[in-house]
């Protein structure tokens, strides 16, 4: 057996530990099993707790430009109070159930963009270690997918998918970012809108669907942003006609109709703000039911599990200000 993180503040000769995941994405709000290994290193040890930390990476907006930033969307005590002894194998298994607002990372087995981790963290003696990193797939309910194959169906194609730190005002977003979906409209609607982002914000009652529409200029208009929120039922998934509910709810985006109300605000503590950047060309590849879903920038599965570790490098420093 080959253990990934030898933990190095507790000194040459300390323990060693590998995380394993059940094979498969996990979803929004469900279970995720695995189990921790430990090996006991050249003497006994007494671990005290042994921590599960749902990290993500996110783009964060400053003073001048974007940065990017590690915080930790949720964490899980999944043992402790137990000897290890020197050289031993001690397995610890596991249960945890992911938070509602867990960010989408494949549809249909394509990686959509945003990067999850499961960090792995042991406290012996009063010393705290982060050992395993583990990249954390996670696929849509039933209703997101079902949401997303419908823009596939009207002829839209996704172009990309990136976390934002900050909050949408409106909504009962918990975690301390969320995440958008962008997605470019079918020639019949370019002349209207450049491109349509898409919030979904679950909870265990249904989710909240947050569409924003960035509408050209016209002859004698100026071009602006127009952000609606809708809501959809996780029990009524199975019998809704997505395509007639999101063509409907693009109607009135992309008519910047506000009749039901002042649209949500995207803030943080510092105050509103938004971002609607341009996203990296897509590779776009055609799945169920007629979805185009692109990889950003040609990245494939295979390289975000082989790079998760540059894909958090700095962690240590910067995981602090997202427990918050």
């Amino acid at each position: 057996m080959v253990f990934k993180k030898l933990l190095g503040a507790l000194g040459v000769g300390g323990p060693s530990v590998d995380t394993v995941l059940q094979p498969g994405p996990a979803l929004p709000g469900g279970l995720l099993s695995g189990e921790v290994r430990l090996r006991g290193g050249g003497s006994d040890v007494t671990v005290d707790r042994i921590s599960l930390l749902l990290v993500a990476r996110v783009e964060r907006e400053g003073q001048e430009e974007e940065d990017e930033a590690t915080v930790v969307l949720e964490r899980f005590t999944v043992g402790g109070g137990f000897r290890l002894a020197e050289e031993a194998d001690h397995t610890v298994p596991f249960t945890v159930t992911l938070p509602w607002e867990t960010p989408i990372t494949e549809l249909h087995g394509q990686h959509l963009g945003p990067v999850l981790g499961l960090r792995t963290e042991l406290e012996i003696a009063g010393a705290r270690d982060k050992g395993d990193l583990d990249a954390l797939a996670v696929g849509p309910l039933p209703a997101q997918e079902a949401i997303l194959e419908a823009f596939g169906q009207l002829g839209y194609a996704f172009r990309s998918a990136d976390l934002e730190l900050g909050h949408i005002r409106g909504t009962g977003q918990q975690l301390p970012c969320y995440q958008e979906i962008e997605i470019l409209p079918p020639a019949g609607h370019a002349h209207a809108v450049n491109e349509i982002e898409v919030t979904f914000i679950a909870a265990p009652g249904g989710l909240e669907v947050v569409i924003e529409a960035d509408k050209r200029a016209g002859l004698f208009t100026e071009g602006h942003d127009t952000v609606h929120r809708f809501t959809a039922s996780h029990h009524a998934a199975p019998q809704t006609d997505w395509n007639a509910q999101v063509d409907a709810w693009l109607k009135e985006v992309i008519a910047g109709h506000e009749s039901h109300g002042a649209p949500p605000s995207y803030g943080d503590e510092h105050g509103d703000r938004h971002r609607s950047g341009p996203g990296a060309g897509a590779v776009v590849a055609g799945v169920a039911a007629g979805v185009a879903v692109g990889v950003v920038g040609g990245m494939v599965a295979a390289e975000v599990v082989d790079e998760i570790g540059d894909a958090f490098e700095g962690e240590e420093d910067e995981e602090g200000e997202g427990e918050g």
